[in-house]
């Protein structure tokens, strides 16, 4: 996990080395500073000599001044490296997730997603920042005072021997309860980004169902959990402060009273080195303290390092061979005893074992019931997903041996509920090509009938869509997003069930445009109403994950019962179909 972790390093690794030695020179310094302080007071102060005073007090300032620099140094340097840290692991996590395949897609949440890239790399980048800093300064601190300590007066430096230990333990047992503590915190974060994510989404349910105060109420639960999950985690860290003092004075106690009968009937120990190791004292105290906040935050960082780790290492189920196929002839396509499992398990197949030839430029529809495998069949194409047995060809090939890109550049998949970004609408569709020129955005507007409402729009072409297309209708979306399709000029397009949201007569216009200016191109359509596919060469019937029935419109009215049942009922008490 932490190789994975420093890989994300990358141009960051001078500051991160710069850090740490700047905190060496800080800490060098500091430890130089008790050591002038107890010469000023015993060679200056009371041996009453001005000259000393003026030469330390001038050596005192310098050593603060550079201490200072190196402090201020180390920061902004450990600042940028853990900030460009959690950049590249922001990046190339973002990278990863756009080459997953959609089952990829499917173990994560979109939820835990957004935590990971957001929450989680935030904690990391924290944890870094203390470790090349902090984790370097207090160890250094803790030795180097001690070291001091015991060159002063050994005898008294034996007071840390029984004290450390006391603190070591105890803040130990801090950080073994808190732990737990925090893991589960990042579970509810989880859990608090789906309801928001929920209800951002679903917001126009939300308000047209009035849930408001459900919603609230259920965001509420979760930001409860998390208050009272944090809160005893803090309860617990906070344990922490008590333990330290407790050390702290009980050493002050002891080195008063241990310190003063030194002095007093030894003479064994002048008085600047008594106030000297005061602050060593602190010095080795504070080091401990800062030493058990790091580890409670490297702890606690642990896991969602964790979850970073867990993406960057998910290697997508789709990839290319060695040597893909870059060019794909045209847009037959054969299924070939092909069966799909989205659990790839054999015994639970979405899609039966299936077999279909489609010749290039043929216009299939397909219609089936809810759950009846009908998106299943399209997707295994533009291979979305990989098959669980047999084959799909395109072309003549094995989808599998063409390079990614290139079958999906000759593959136009439309969904239903298919997604607009922010943008104008030229932008939106040049999605579909980048280069394509503004006649040929219009005309992929005429053939998928949106040309007539982007008119009426005071900007035209240049209106802006909200994110998500908000701001225009659910039928002006997905013409929209037929258009975009059509701009690809492909091989084979494929429409799931993409014009359920306009009427017959622009769904008739739409279909009629793409025999008309696309004749060449194999088009799959996904429809619930027959009208939506009674005039292709031939439909699909798919019942159970099967294929029931294969033939014309009219073939299926008299030979598929599926077929003859849903038609009666788009039709009863109309006397003809929709059209």
């Amino acid at each position: 996990m932490i190789k994975k972790l420093m890989e994300n390093i990358g141009e960051y690794k001078k500051q991160s080395i710069i850090t740490p030695l700047f905190v060496t020179g800080e800490v060098i310094l500091d430890i130089i500073i008790p050591l002038l302080m107890a010469r000023l007071i015993d060679r200056g102060i009371e041996g009453q000599d001005s000259q000393e005073i003026i030469r330390l007090g001038i050596a005192l300032f310098l050593c603060a001044l550079v201490s200072l620099f190196f402090g201020a140094m180390s920061g902004r340097y450990a600042a940028v490296a853990s900030a460009g840290f959690a950049r590249n692991l922001r990046r190339n996590m973002f990278a990863r997730i756009q080459t997953f395949s959609f089952s990829n897609i499917d173990r994560f949440s979109s939820s835990s997603l957004v935590t990971r890239l957001t929450t989680d790399i935030t904690n990391v980048q924290n944890a870094y920042q203390m470790i090349i800093r902090i984790l370097v300064r207090s160890p250094l601190m803790l030795i180097f005072s001690l070291i001091m300590a015991f060159s002063i007066n050994s005898q008294l430096s034996m007071i840390f021997l029984g004290v450390v230990p006391v603190l070591a333990i105890g803040l130990g047992i801090i950080i073994h309860f808190a732990f737990p503590v925090f893991q589960r915190v990042f579970k509810i974060y989880d859990r608090l980004n789906n309801v928001v994510q929920e209800n951002l989404q679903g917001i126009r349910v939300v308000k047209s169902y009035v849930r408001e105060d459900y919603e609230e109420g259920k965001f509420g639960r979760v930001s409860t959990d998390i208050f009272k999950t944090f809160s005893k985690a803090q309860r617990i860290v906070a344990f922490n402060m008590p333990v330290l003092q407790t050390c702290v004075y009980a050493c002050m106690l002891l080195l008063s009273w241990l310190g003063a009968r030194l002095i007093v009937e030894q003479t064994s120990l002048t008085t600047g080195e008594l106030v000297s190791m005061f602050t060593y004292t602190m010095q080795i105290l504070m080091s401990l303290n800062m030493l058990s906040m790091v580890f409670v935050m490297v702890i606690t960082a642990r896991t969602s390092a964790g979850r970073v780790v867990e993406v960057l290492n998910e290697e997508s189920d789709l990839k290319n061979i060695a040597n893909p196929i870059t060019t794909v002839p045209d847009g037959s396509v054969i299924f070939k005893n092909v069966a799909f499992s989205y659990a790839d398990d054999k015994n639970k197949l979405a899609l039966e074992p299936t077999n279909l030839s489609v010749k290039s430029g043929e216009f299939i529809g397909i219609i089936g019931g809810t759950g009846s495998a009908k998106s299943t069949l399209v997707q295994l194409i533009p291979r979305l997903y990989d098959v669980t047995e047999g084959e799909v060809e395109v072309g003549g090939v094995d989808v599998r041996n063409y390079d990614l890109e290139t079958l999906r550049d000759e593959v136009s998949m439309v969904l239903q509920n298919n997604v607009l970004f922010s943008g104008t609408i030229k932008d939106n569709l040049r999605w579909g090509n980048p280069n394509a020129t503004d006649e040929d955005i219009i005309r992929v507007c005429q053939i998928a009938q949106a040309d007539s409402f982007i008119d009426e729009f005071p900007d035209k072409y240049d209106t802006m869509i909200s994110q998500g297309g908000t701001n225009v209708s659910g039928g002006q979306r997905q013409r929209l997003c037929i258009a975009r399709a059509l701009l690809k000029k492909p091989k084979i397009l494929i429409m799931d069930d993409s014009t359920s949201a306009v009427d017959t007569k622009t769904d008739r216009s739409i279909r009629e445009g793409l025999k008309k200016e696309i004749p060449g191109t194999t088009t799959f359509i996904i429809g619930q109403r027959i009208s939506s596919i009674q005039d292709a060469d031939r439909i699909i019937v798919m019942e159970n994950g099967e294929i029931n029935g294969i033939g014309t419109h009219d073939e299926l009215l008299q030979s598929n019962q599926i077929y003859q049942e849903v038609n009666e009922s788009q039709t009863k008490g109309f006397g003809q179909n929709e059209e």
